[in-house]
């Protein structure tokens, strides 16, 4: 008899799994609590023009090449582009570009010294093969080694701070390499940083991902949310939906391990329990601005001022025509923070007042009439933190019991999320499961 496997959660992660699942002749459910497919990747349609937005900002990397095989088999790979971006830093009330590997020796917040030593860092984290050799390093204390301690107060600090806040010296070695090894892998021959985007949005993968699984028979059901995940006396799962439930041989679980928790918590063990909710995650505030002009001359500008509340600034029309949007330019600034941080819950409205000033600051030619829509996306498990000694917080993906399987963002390392990441681990799992009933 075919096997049913249930997927909980439809990101790039459960997708990929489920469609490779369904191909292979599986019966498939997927269950997504939200009410669209593709997770932190989903999209909106902006109030100018009929072009989907990417919810959250979005690129892919020229390394990525587990999305683009992906993206080529669901016939897609038309609909990529390429393009070299201007990337840059906000420091003391300017923008310095941080685009290429000789802009580094032009960053005049550093003195002359600091700047090879800058670039020298850049190369050196490159050159890294081993990455066990960092676990056990703080990113603080790794980067301060490398570049010493005014580079690390001037730039690395206030980005870590920015991005991780209080979890900021906790953060691992690991994770800060993997950025840096991106980072300088993406570049082209003139040492520009070449990445790619999928126009229309990368809910357009989720979305073609999603139609494949149902053309090979399977099920998708967006809004359910899963209220209790319990292991039968004689094999497989009672999956419990509110008032609805469902039986199936095997479950695949891609949400937050302590989500999982939470579903699981009438019969795991305390242990168990403690694992799954070992790893902290931050949420992520994302508001999304449609100008009717250009902000700045950067794509991705990174944020060392402490007082600006948010980690980055991505004009995402510097890196895409504005043509697509009705001729609005499309800005998002994103925040991360703890997921009980009150800006989470204000409107959208208090959003925006709360962040214009701030963005007046930074731009001080600016001006409110500039703006034409703006929207605010919000993500309570957007990031796990990724600590020193990483490898040994994560939870396994099988283990819990039989034919319960997790494949989640906390699981993806030594890389950090990402939807290449997380096709890759889909995908892989889904291949051990039907090897495994193959026999092979």
């Amino acid at each position: 008899m075919t096997r049913h496997f249930t997927i909980i959660g439809a990101g790039f992660a459960g997708l990929s799994a489920a469609r490779d699942l369904a191909r292979a002749g599986y019966k498939v459910t997927v269950l997504e609590a939200d009410t669209h497919v593709g997770g932190l990747a989903g999209s909106f349609t902006p109030a100018a023009g009929d072009e989907p937005l990417d919810r959250f900002y979005h690129h892919w990397f020229t390394s990525d090449q587990e999305v683009r095989a992906l993206i080529e088999e669901l016939g897609l790979g038309a609909e990529v582009t390429q393009d070299a971006t201007l990337t840059g830093v906000y420091f003391n009330g300017a923008t310095l570009r941080l685009s290429k590997p000789l802009d580094l020796l032009r960053f005049h917040a550093l003195p002359v010294l600091d700047r090879l030593r800058l670039a020298l860092l850049a190369l050196r984290a490159r050159r890294v093969r081993d990455w066990r050799a960092l676990e056990a390093l703080t990113a603080a204390d790794w980067l301060r080694s490398m570049g010493g301690k005014r580079v690390y107060d001037t730039l690395w600090a206030p980005l870590l701070r920015g991005k991780f806040g209080a979890h900021a010296d906790q953060i691992g070695a690991v994770w800060m390499w993997n950025k840096l090894k991106l980072r300088g892998g993406s570049r082209g021959r003139n040492g520009a940083e070449n990445l790619s985007y999928m126009r229309g949005s990368f809910a357009r993968v989720a979305q073609a991902m999603a139609e494949d699984i149902i053309a090979h028979g399977g099920d998708l059901r967006l809004g359910v949310p899963i209220t209790r995940l319990t292991p039968c006396n004689t094999g497989g799962w009672h999956l419990e939906m509110g008032a609805e439930s469902l039986y199936a041989d095997a479950v695949i679980a891609t949400p937050a391990p302590a989500l999982v928790a939470g579903m699981i918590a009438h019969w795991a063990s305390p242990a168990q329990l403690d694992r799954l909710t070992a790893i902290p995650y931050l949420a992520n505030l994302c508001l999304v601005l449609e100008l009717d002009r250009s902000l700045g001359s950067t794509y991705w500008l990174n944020v060392t001022d402490p007082d600006f509340p948010f980690v980055g600034v991505i004009e995402h029309t510097r890196f895409q025509p504005a043509s697509y949007y009705g001729g609005r330019h499309i800005v998002y600034l994103s925040r991360y923070m703890s997921q009980d941080d009150p800006l989470l819950g204000l409107t959208d409205d208090a959003v925006l007042d709360y962040a214009l000033p701030h963005l007046s600051r930074m731009f001080p030619e600016f001006r409110r009439d500039w703006l034409r829509a703006h929207h605010v996306w919000r993500a309570h498990w957007a990031q796990p933190v990724i600590t020193c000694n990483y490898s040994a917080m994560i939870p396994p993906e099988s283990g819990l019991a039989p034919d319960l399987h997790l494949c989640s963002m906390a699981q993806i390392y030594p890389e950090d999320r990402g939807t290449n990441y997380a096709v890759r681990a889909g995908r892989a799992l889904a291949r051990r499961l039907i090897d495994e009933a193959r026999g092979v």
